[in-house]
């Protein structure tokens, strides 16, 4: 089951298929972390990923519904 309130806990972070290590933007609110992936540049939110304590998804499935 996804986590789906604004308040839930969330890691945003960024996979790059040249570089294996992903890279940590935010931590906090799935408010804020929103917020803070649609001032990305289109290239880097196709990357984004928000994991929750019991959940991972990409910021576009999200975004687009």
């Amino acid at each position: 089951m996804r986590t789906v309130y604004a308040g839930a806990g969330v890691r945003l972070y960024h996979l790059d298929d040249t570089d294996p290590v992903a890279q940590t933007l935010f931590y906090g609110p799935l408010d804020a972390a929103l917020d803070v992936a649609r001032q990305q540049p289109e290239d880097i939110q196709a990357g984004l990923w928000l994991a929750t304590e019991n959940d991972v998804v990409s910021f576009l499935d999200i975004e687009q519904g």
